[in-house]
């Protein structure tokens, strides 16, 4: 049966996912895990280069966007789900900085041949109307919605060129139309029409050029492989084999169960996993990560958000600017309705929280425990906007500490106020928290 090796001993398969608005150290987290040896394959089930999972290593930092965070172990496989949207042009920059620094001492790279591609007139649709949500402008809920409308260029179609070329031709020249259209619906003015370079984007001859040669570039590389994802992980996991799985965002931008609609286009939570790999796992820990205080990039929602000096602290101590974009991130206190709400959608085992040590010296540190709408007092975060708009938020306050804990390896020497923080979170989200980050490097993290 899958989900067991021969001896008989289950071998469990986690994923490790956003429970807040994304950015929770995701990346972090997913690196530890995949240096131990019993995860065979590290899979990546949803999003596109809108992401951004920053790792540091010995001191090195390495930001990833499309290339799964377990990259850097070169025992492992590393596999591109079906539910991912790839920009080829931006795989191939990322194979080619990673062997820029590690030469061929990285994982393998599997490519689902369902995998959607990113085309150019993505990123120019995105760029007209994203700025409403606060997109990243790098096309992604285009390419989802291309794929929805059966319009979308999968990977399987670059086997051939010549239909790889007819596929561009097709969709170039519909694009050329939408395009205009929406220009005009959004009164664009001519300069703005110029800097948007219309012609490169749109011509199918162009397009073609510049994809394939990156295309070319990728599959000529020895380290990637592309096929049938699906059954390549069902084959892993009839051998015993345990895998594990990495959302990219995070609950709260989930396309369903977010904070509609400024969401992303894609589903990080748990659910992610079997559309986006057509693989089910019979058994599977869910890993939800957490940063020990709130962010988020863009526009939308954000009830504990703090416009004040502690805002600024956080940012500058925790260095909030998006991987991706470089955009500042705002930041807030600690919102424990999110992370039970994070809890019921995911059917969370279990938490790591990253980022304890930038509360350090902050005195005192506050939680939000519940909301109160209509007169209500509501333990879940809504996703309603008029409800999130009005809603009162409840705090706690907690004690805060001044001991640098960057070093600390034993959570028993921590300060007792932080590990009062980290116990009052398992006991009002009500699951364990089996991790907790306290500084940047892979060694920085404390297992309980």
């Amino acid at each position: 049966m899958a989900g067991h090796n021969k001896g008989g001993r289950r071998m469990t398969n986690i994923v490790v996912l956003g429970t807040q608005w994304g950015d929770e150290g995701k990346g972090k987290i997913v690196d530890a895990l995949a240096q131990e040896e019993r995860f065979r394959a590290v899979v990546r089930y949803q999003g596109g280069n809108n992401a951004g999972h920053t790792v540091v290593v010995g001191g090195e930092r390495y930001a990833f966007h499309l290339l799964p965070s377990g990259i850097l172990s070169p025992s492992k496989d590393c596999v591109i789900g079906a539910g991912v949207v790839l920009n080829p042009q931006v795989l191939c920059e990322e194979l080619q900085q990673i062997a820029s620094r590690l030469g061929q001492q990285h994982a393998r790279l599997w490519i689902s041949e369902k995998a959607h591609l990113v085309m150019p007139w993505h990123v120019l649709r995105d760029r007209i109307t994203g700025g409403t949500v606060g997109t990243t402008g790098r096309g992604i809920g285009p390419a989802y919605s291309d794929g929805v409308a059966r319009r979308g260029i999968r990977w399987a179609d670059t086997r051939y060129p010549g239909r790889f070329a007819l596929r561009v031709e097709e969709e170039a020249m519909w694009n050329r139309q939408l395009i205009a259209a929406m220009l005009d619906h959004w009164h664009i003015p001519g300069e703005q029409r110029e800097q948007l370079q219309l012609h490169e984007a749109l011509d199918a001859a162009t397009v073609v050029a510049g994809y394939w040669t990156c295309i070319e570039e990728i599959k000529s590389n020895p380290l990637v492989r592309s096929g049938d994802v699906s059954a390549f992980l069902d084959g892993l996991l009839s051998q015993g084999q345990a895998l594990l799985f990495e959302g990219a965002q995070a609950t709260l931008l989930d396309i369903a169960h977010g904070t509609y609609p400024f969401v992303t286009s894609s589903h990080p939570t748990v659910g992610g996993v079997y559309v986006g790999t057509g693989c089910r796992p019979r058994e599977l820990h869910v890993l939800g990560v957490a940063k020990a205080y709130t962010t988020r990039v863009g526009a939308g929602p954000f009830p504990t958000e703090l416009e004040d000096e502690v805002s600024e602290r956080l940012r500058e101590v925790g260095h909030e600017y998006g991987t991706t974009t470089g955009r500042p991130r705002r930041c807030g206190w600690l919102d424990l309705t999110v992370l039970r709400y994070a809890r019921r959608v995911n059917g969370l085992d279990a938490l790591a929280l990253t980022k304890l040590d930038v509360l350090t010296g902050i005195h005192p540190l506050r939680v939000a425990t519940r909301y109160c709408v209509g007169g209500d007092s509501v333990a879940f975060f809504t996703v309603h906007d008029a409800d999130v708009e009005h809603a009162g938020v409840v705090y706690e306050e907690c004690a805060g500490w001044d001991q640098d804990i960057t070093g600390v390896t034993r959570f028993a020497d921590l300060p007792g106020p932080a590990r009062q923080y980290v116990l009052r979170i398992e006991d009002e989200v009500g699951v364990p928290v089996t991790m907790v980050g306290v500084g940047p490097g892979r060694s920085q993290l404390i297992r309980r």
